[in-house]
């Protein structure tokens, strides 16, 4: 089977974010929840182990504001559009996973794009410091979809391709990501797509990730970056 495209999510996929995420949660909740903050600081965002388990457990970021660092849902919708802002301006290294770099250079036959709800300029930032920023030909972002159409919503898959492609149809694509939510998401965009596409979705375990838990199964699952390469071939 020939790979047309490998599509990606970001955060949790290609880098470990976490300790950034942490960091801007922090400061956004200082601003529109200060009662969460110091000591009544949510116990998911004492420690990456445990911001692991509730971002890994919540269905998408909505429910991991409510459910698990107990948002109202207004300080949640305040908090989803400071997001970008603080991204940018906030300067916490982030690093590609062991094994990401070789991965995307070992299949640079194949044109590779982003799907993440981060900001499309910081991921390009971070791909730069890297330099891999060449291998990928489109980026989108949070900020480059209404937010009613964020993932799983196919939308933001639909305007990556459009960005590789003259036309997405007839395509044999790949999605990576650590979330059952970017599982659906690959089914999603498969639909959009119609039925003479193909979307193999595949889920990124080693940022924590517990696929066996999930409702919405992957069709492949990989424990480290350097599998990704052998999976590839092998289709």
């Amino acid at each position: 089977m020939k790979l047309d495209a490998i599509l990606w999510d970001y955060d949790g996929t290609i880098v470990n974010s976490v300790p950034k995420n942490i960091d801007i949660t922090k400061n956004i909740l200082s601003i529109v929840a200060p009662h969460l903050t110091g000591d009544n600081l949510p116990h998911y965002l004492r420690s990456e182990t445990a911001y692991h388990q509730a971002n890994h457990a919540a269905k998408n970021w909505q429910e991991l504001y409510i459910k698990y660092y107990g948002m109202t849902e207004q300080e949640m919708l305040t908090a989803g559009s400071l997001w970008a802002e603080h991204q940018l301006a906030n300067n916490t290294p982030v690093r590609l996973f062991n094994g990401i770099d070789d991965a995307v250079r070992g299949l640079a036959d194949v044109p590779h794009g982003i799907c993440s709800q981060n900001s499309s300029k910081n991921i390009y930032n971070v791909l730069a410091d890297s330099q891999v920023e060449h291998f990928f030909k489109a980026v989108v972002g949070y900020d480059d979809v209404p937010s009613h159409s964020q993932k799983p919503s196919p939308e933001g898959g639909l305007i990556c391709l459009e960005q590789i492609f003259d036309t997405p149809a007839n395509k044999t694509l790949m999605y990576i990501g650590d979330h059952e939510a970017d599982v659906q998401f690959a089914r999603n965009l498969h639909a959009a797509l119609g039925q003479n596409a193909n979307v193999i979705s595949v889920a990124a375990a080693y940022s924590g990730a517990n696929p066996d838990s999930w409702s919405v199964k992957p069709d492949y699952v990989i424990h480290s970056p350097q599998e990704l390469t052998n999976l590839c071939h092998s289709l």
